[in-house]
Order: structure tokens, then C-alpha cells, then sequence
């Protein structure tokens, strides 16, 4: 299997079944992590150097952050139904989520500073869904945290492509300090598939294919773009779902297409 293709293993003591560090990346921003959580368990965590988005992907549960109460977060039972509740949780700080239904829970983290921003609930309609794309290329896109929220260095995002479609295409990438034209990101996908047995594929490449890896991605895994373009496709009868986590040196989102595939754009 590609390094760039993670899958979930048993849970850890923090319940943590995929568990995505800066270090085991080989990279310098982005972490992720996912929590399952079953009714009535608790999970704390310190933020320590780095912010974080929690974001409750599915179930219901009680939110501590910085010392607040935040109440209760979440309700859908689907990534597939409905817009997320999340957390803002700022570095130097630490988070407590006590589950009141079974709860997957995406903990999403980058590089902050303690105390810049306060802990707040990012509710459903903080952003509006947008389409993107037509034909076979259609995506329904909503943000969660956007480079005009809030935050040090996280952007995050989810997506949802019908089945038969493409997403993240025309292939483009993120991976040059080139400020207007193009930023440099780290990217983490997190992946479902509605129904769950179905799968969808991810390639990651760069022009001189010196990087060029092709996943099989299946429900519940996580894909690496370190660098390079990035499409991803799922194939008929089978919805995708993915979480993007970006961060950078400079937390705003400027792509670069693929030359080569840029055409279609212009029909």
C-alpha cells in the first residue's frame, strides 16, 4: 500500500483508530486524528503548540474547550445528512468531549498561538453549500473553517462528490510559496462511502512524476498530499464524502491546475 494511504487500526487509550502527526507524515503543518467514541465515554486532550477543529462527523456529545463549556455539539448520524457541527480550540489549551450517542470525531490540527483566538462552536450554518463543477464533475463543498474564519493556520473543509463523479479535477496543486498564484499546503483526505462497502480511487502526482502513487480508497481511510496534484473519483452507485485538512506557511487557498487537463475549463 502506498505511504501516502492510511487505514484505521484499534483504538488507542484516546480512542484514536487513525492517528496522522507532522513526524509520521513527513512533513512540517498538518495533523489529524480521528476518535470513535461509543455512549458515555470521554475523551481529553491537550492542544499543546498546535490549534484545532473538532469536527463531529457523526453522533452527539458534550464540548469543553479552554475552560468554557460549550454545551452540546452534533446530530447528524451521517456525514451523508446534513452540514457539521465543529469546535475551534485554540493551542495552549485542552478539550474534553463526553459522548452522548456514539460519536467519530475528527480532530484536525496545525501549528498556533496560545491564546490568540477563544474556543467557539462552528454551527451548521456558518457557510453555505457550494457547487462546484458540472456534468460528471460536480461536488457539493462546505466550509468549515475558510481563510476569512478565525484560526492561525487551519483550513478545513468537507466535501461530498455523487457517485460517477470526479472531485478535486481537473487535478490541480497547492505545493509552491508563489503568493498570488499559488500557496503552499499540506493536505490530509478523510474518506466515506455512502453505501460503505463501495470504493473510489485517488492519484497524487507531480510533472515529473516523481511522485505519482494511485489508491484504491475505501470507507473510513485517509490519503497524504504532501505535494503534487491531487484528483480523486468515485465510481457508480457510490457517493464519497472527504474531510480536507489544509495548513501551510501562509493559510490562504491559491491552486495551480494542471496544464495538461486545464481545457476543460474552458468549455
Amino acid at each position: 500500500m502506498s505511504h501516502l494511504h492510511m487505514r484505521q487500526s484499534a483504538p488507542d487509550a484516546l480512542k484514536r483508530t487513525l492517528h496522522i502527526t507532522p513526524e509520521s507524515a513527513g512533513w512540517e503543518y498538518v495533523g489529524f486524528d480521528l476518535h470513535k467514541l461509543a455512549a458515555g465515554e470521554t475523551v481529553t486532550v491537550e492542544t499543546g503548540d498546535r490549534e484545532v477543529c473538532l469536527v463531529f462527523l457523526t453522533g452527539r456529545g458534550t464540548v469543553t474547550a479552554a475552560g468554557e463549556d460549550l454545551g452540546t455539539v452534533g446530530e447528524r448520524m451521517s456525514v451523508f445528512d446534513g452540514k457539521p457541527w465543529s469546535v475551534y480550540v485554540p493551542a495552549g489549551a485542552q478539550w474534553t468531549v463526553t459522548a452522548e450517542t456514539d460519536v467519530e470525531l475528527a480532530a484536525c490540527s496545525a501549528p498556533g498561538n496560545a491564546g490568540s483566538h477563544p474556543p467557539r462552536v462552528i454551527a451548521p450554518d456558518s457557510h453555505e453549500v457550494m457547487v462546484r463543477g458540472k456534468g460528471n464533475n460536480v461536488r457539493h463543498v462546505t466550509d468549515i473553517i475558510n481563510e476569512t474564519d478565525p484560526a492561525d493556520g487551519l483550513l478545513v473543509v468537507e466535501v461530498i462528490t455523487p457517485a460517477g463523479n470526479a472531485s478535486s479535477y481537473p487535478p490541480h496543486k497547492h505545493d509552491r510559496d508563489a503568493f498570488p498564484e499559488e500557496t503552499r499546503l499540506e493536505e490530509v483526505y478523510y474518506h466515506r462511502l455512502n453505501p460503505p462497502q463501495g470504493f473510489g480511487f485517488q492519484r497524487v502526482y507531480t510533472d515529473d512524476r516523481s511522485l505519482d502513487e494511485a489508491m484504491t480508497i475505501e470507507d473510513g481511510d485517509a490519503t497524504l498530499v504532501p505535494r503534487g496534484y491531487h484528483p480523486c473519483a468515485t465510481v457508480h452507485g457510490y457517493d464519497l464524502y472527504y474531510l480536507n485538512v489544509m495548513a501551510g506557511p501562509r493559510r490562504q487557498w491559491r491552486f495551480f491546475n494542471d496544464p495538461a487537463h486545464e481545457w476543460m475549463l474552458k468549455d
